[in-house]
C-alpha cells in the first residue's frame, strides 16, 4: 500500500453478509478479493453473479467486476490485500453463547498466510462475538498462527455490522454509525479511513476497546428487540379494549425523542438469524458473570408468546378444519430467510391444531415448505391462495400483498375474515367484501 492509495481489501466468508460487503467495497473504488472454502461461492463471485438473494447485490457485482475477485487460497488473499474482514458464522451453542469455532479457524488460516507476508496487515472481526473474546482467544489464535504480535505490524479490530437482510447493501452504504473496537490507534485509523471512503454519507465513528465494542453490538440488538416486544405487548392490550388502536398509541410514543419511532410497531414477533439469538446470548452472558438481564429475558418471553397469541386469535374466528391461507413466510420482507420466522411457526401450529393451511411467499416459499413439510400446501399464486381460503392471514408485509384484488375475497353468502397483522391492506378497498381486522385494533 502506497501513500494516497486505497487499502486493498480481502473479505473472508462470502455468505449473505460477506458477499454484499465485498460488492459494496468494490463499488466504492476498493480492490477486493474474497476468500471462501466453498468453491461454488468463489466461482460465482468470479463469474459476476452470486446465488444469494439480496437487493442490489448482483447489480453491484456485475458493475464492478474489474475490482472484484475471489479465491480459495488464503495466501493469495493475504498477499493481495492490506486488510482482511472476517465475516463467518458464529452459531449459538447449547448454552446460548456464540461459538467462535469458525472465527478461530479463520484466524489460523489467515495467520499461517501472514507468515509469508512482509509489512503491515490488519485483521477485522466483523462476525458478532461474545464480550471478552476478541482480545483473548481470537487475538491469541491469530498471534499463534502468524508468529506475530498484535501491534506495529499487525492490527486487529472488532467491527460488527448493523444491517438487516433485505437491505444489506443500503445499510452498508448509509449506516447510522460505525463501531470500531481497536487494538491500537494505527489499526483504528486505517479502518476508519476505509469506512469513510466506503459509506455514501459520513457517519459518526465510535472508537473504543474490544470489550466495549462487543458489549455495544449485542446491547444494540437487545435494546431494539425490547422495543419490538413492547409494541407487541401494547398491541395485545389494544386488541382487548374497544376503540383502542396500537398504531395511534405507538405513533404518539415514538414522537417522544426519548423513545423514537423505529421498531415501535405492534405486529408479529421478531425473527431472523440475529435478534432471537442475541437476546438469549445477552441473558446467558449476564448470568455467567453474576449480573441480571431481566429485561432481555422478558423480551424473549413476550416474543415467544406471539405465536400462541395469534393462534388463539384465529380460534375465535374459525374452527378446526377451516381453510386458512397465510401470506408471507419470510421473517421480514425482501429476503428468502425463514429462520425463526413467526409466520412459519404460526403455520405449523395451526396445521397441528387441525386447520387446512395454504401458504404463499414471493421469495421464501420453498425454504418454508422445506421446514413445514406436508403440514401445509404451497400456493402457486397470491390470487389462488386468497380465492380458496375461508380465513386469510397477511403475516409478512410484502409490498406485493397491497395489490390483492378485493374480487379475490368475494364469497357467496358470507364474508371473508382477514387478519392483517401489519395493516398492509387498505380498509376502504375491502370493506364491502371482507371483515378486515387489523392486529392491535380493539374489537
Amino acid at each position: 500500500m502506497t501513500i494516497g492509495t486505497l487499502p486493498r481489501v480481502s473479505v473472508v466468508g462470502l455468505g449473505k453478509l460477506g458477499a454484499p460487503l465485498a460488492a459494496v467495497l468494490a463499488s466504492r473504488g476498493f480492490t477486493v478479493i474474497g476468500l471462501d472454502v466453498n468453491k461454488t461461492l468463489v466461482d460465482s463471485m468470479n463469474a459476476g453473479k452470486m446465488p444469494i438473494v439480496e437487493p442490489q447485490l448482483n447489480e453491484l457485482i456485475a458493475a464492478n467486476k474489474e475490482r472484484l475477485s475471489a479465491t480459495m487460497d488464503a495466501n493469495e488473499a493475504i498477499q493481495k490485500s492490506d486488510a482482511s474482514f472476517v465475516i463467518v458464522p458464529t452459531p449459538s451453542d447449547s448454552t446460548g453463547f456464540f461459538s467462535n469455532r469458525f472465527v478461530l479457524q479463520a484466524m489460523e488460516t489467515l495467520g499461517k498466510a501472514l507468515k509469508n507476508k512482509r509489512g503491515y496487515h490488519m485483521v477485522v472481526i466483523t462476525s458478532t462475538v461474545m464480550p471478552g473474546t476478541t482480545g483473548t482467544e481470537i487475538k491469541d489464535a491469530l498471534e499463534a498462527a502468524s508468529g506475530r504480535k498484535v501491534g506495529p505490524d499487525l492490527g486487529l479490530c472488532y467491527n460488527p455490522e448493523f444491517i438487516a437482510l433485505g437491505s444489506v447493501v443500503r445499510d452498508m452504504l448509509f449506516p447510522d454509525s460505525i463501531l470500531i473496537g481497536e487494538s491500537d490507534a494505527k489499526a483504528g485509523d486505517m479502518l476508519q479511513t476505509i469506512y469513510l471512503q466506503m459509506c455514501e454519507t459520513k457517519p459518526p465513528v465510535q472508537r473504543m476497546n474490544f470489550v466495549n465494542a462487543e458489549l455495544t453490538k449485542i446491547s444494540v440488538n437487545t435494546y431494539v428487540t425490547t422495543k419490538i416486544s413492547y409494541a407487541n405487548m401494547l398491541a395485545d392490550i389494544c386488541d382487548r379494549i374497544p376503540g383502542a388502536d396500537v398504531d395511534a398509541v405507538t405513533k404518539a410514543l415514538g414522537a417522544d425523542t426519548r423513545i423514537g419511532a423505529k421498531y415501535l410497531k405492534g405486529a408479529m414477533g421478531y425473527g431472523g438469524p440475529c435478534f432471537p439469538r442475541d437476546n438469549v446470548a445477552f441473558a446467558a452472558f449476564a448470568r455467567k458473570i453474576g449480573a441480571r438481564a431481566d429485561v432481555a429475558e422478558a423480551t424473549d418471553r413476550i416474543n415467544n408468546f406471539q405465536v400462541e397469541r395469534l393462534s388463539t386469535l384465529v380460534s375465535k374466528f374459525a374452527k378446526a378444519g377451516t381453510r386458512i391461507a397465510i401470506l408471507g413466510l419470510s421473517y421480514k420482507p425482501h429476503t428468502p430467510v425463514v429462520e425463526e420466522s413467526h409466520s412459519v411457526k404460526l403455520a405449523a401450529k395451526l396445521a397441528d391444531a387441525g386447520y387446512v393451511v395454504t401458504v404463499h411467499d414471493p421469495l421464501a416459499q420453498d425454504a418454508a415448505l422445506a421446514v413445514l413439510g406436508d403440514k401445509v400446501v404451497g400456493a402457486s399464486s397470491i390470487e389462488g391462495a386468497v380465492r380458496e381460503c375461508d380465513l386469510l392471514i397477511v403475516a409478512t408485509g410484502w409490498p406485493q400483498y397491497k395489490d390483492i384484488s378485493p374480487d379475490c375475497c368475494k364469497r357467496e353468502g358470507q364474508r371473508l375474515t382477514v387478519l392483517d397483522l401489519w395493516r398492509t391492506l387498505p380498509a376502504d378497498k375491502f370493506e364491502e367484501v371482507a371483515d378486515l381486522l387489523y392486529l392491535g385494533s380493539g374489537r
